[in-house]
């Protein structure tokens, strides 16, 4: 208690001095004579008005106002734009389909929810082994196609994204009454013409800047997407028949919209190298085209029938086909009583009101099949049958597929 009186009496002291100080320069309540007034009490304290000052505060800073000093420095931290982009994901470097981030990545995390297709991957897996070997056939030399990547993108993103300049291919699904569209960059263009034309396999394809492609180059990219249409077609030719055909060829992505700028679309990114050379092909297939066979390419595996076994089914049909039945002829049925039943004598007779000429049902296991008539063979009783099997809910598909199997093995 000793030394909290004696510290309150040195600040006491100390702002009657600072007083005393204001008094005698005759300060008053401008702000320019209470700077002047501060500054003579400064000098007069020995207290120099730059190193001496700063460092006084800066003491008084770290002895007495330590959060002062954080909350100070934390709020001269400035982000730069860099950082700015990098936080929203609208960097212009990064404008790519794949490489987004941010408030760009959460607004486009719609896209995640369409359901994938199995089915596409393998369909695909298919379409590069036969693309390897038609573009080593038309270009003479070693061509190695591989599959990058398949996602799910919108349409419009996807047209702002594609690097100019570019050929861009619009091909239609003839069985399904749709179009896609195919894209070649620049680096695989004039790779391709290279090689065709002869060019040296230890130099690289060198681009003209600002120049149009011209209609050698166009012509031999064609030949090279139709090749790529047509291993596409074989591709899907176990899944589901197809056809694609090349429509046209477009140089600016405003002309080849074939679908809305909203609309959901699967893009395949195929890599094309061939040796020192190469770039990239990219097939984009709208979910609208692909909806015709949805079911089919929900499929994990070429074939797939949930439920169903094909080779089971068959044995079981042919088993069955070659089975022995009972055939009951019903000649006549009586309902009764069970007192009536319980009264029966021996001797008693049971009058059937039927007639020789009366239909006779035919049964299998209680299951009415047919009707006949009756007759007689010597001295065997016979049915002849005078309709046809009535036909069960399910179908004969199966047995009749079994007995047909059965008669090419005989």
């Amino acid at each position: 208690m000793a030394g909290e009186d004696d510290e309150d009496d040195d600040d006491l002291d100390i702002e009657a001095a600072w007083g005393d100080a204001l008094a005698e320069q005759g300060v008053g309540d401008d702000d320019d004579d209470l700077a002047s007034a501060w500054g003579a009490a400064l000098e007069e304290q020995g207290v120099e008005a730059d190193d001496d000052m700063a460092a006084t505060w800066a003491a008084m800073i770290d002895d007495g106002e330590p959060e002062l000093e954080s909350s100070t420095r934390g709020a001269d931290r400035v982000l730069n734009q860099e950082e700015i982009d990098n936080l929203l994901g609208f960097s212009l470097e990064e404008q790519g389909v794949g490489d987004q981030g941010g408030i760009r990545a959460l607004i486009n995390s719609a896209m995640v929810s369409y359901e994938r297709l199995p089915m596409l991957e393998i369909i695909f897996d298919r379409l590069v082994r036969l693309t390897t070997t038609s573009l080593r056939n038309f270009t003479s030399d070693n061509v190695e196609v591989s599959l990058d990547s398949i996602t799910s993108v919108r349409f419009g993103d996807y047209l702002n994204s594609i690097p100019l300049p570019a050929i861009l291919a619009v091909f239609k699904a003839e069985e399904w009454d749709n179009l896609g569209l195919i894209t070649v960059d620049s680096s695989l263009i004039y790779s391709i013409i290279d090689v065709l034309l002869g060019g040296g396999r230890g130099t690289m394809a060198i681009r003209v800047e600002g120049r149009p492609y011209t209609t050698i180059e166009i012509n031999l990219v064609r030949r090279m997407v139709e090749i790529i249409l047509q291993d596409a077609t074989q591709a899907f030719a176990p899944l589901s028949p197809v056809t694609f055909n090349l429509e046209r060829l477009e140089t600016n992505p405003r002309f080849a919209t074939i679908s809305r700028p909203a609309n959901a679309a699967t893009l395949v990114e195929l890599r094309i190298d061939m040796e020192d050379r190469g770039g990239k092909v990219e097939i984009l297939i709208p979910y609208a085209t692909l909806e015709p066979i949805r079911e089919l390419l929900l499929q994990s595996f070429m074939g797939e029938k949930f439920g169903r076994d094909p080779i089971w089914e068959g044995h079981l049909a042919t088993e069955m086909y070659n089975a022995n039945i009972e055939l009951d002829a019903v000649l006549f049925e009586q309902f009764m009583p069970i007192s009536d039943m319980i009264n029966l004598q021996v001797g008693q007779t049971l009058l059937f009101d039927v007639g020789p000429d009366d239909p006779i049902e035919m049964k299998c296991g209680g299951i009415g099949m047919t009707e006949g008539s009756m007759g007689r063979i010597g001295d065997s009783i016979s049915v002849r049958i005078d309709k046809e099997l009535r036909r069960p809910k399910t179908t004969l598909a199966a047995f009749e597929k079994a007995a047909q199997t059965q008669g090419e093995a005989s």
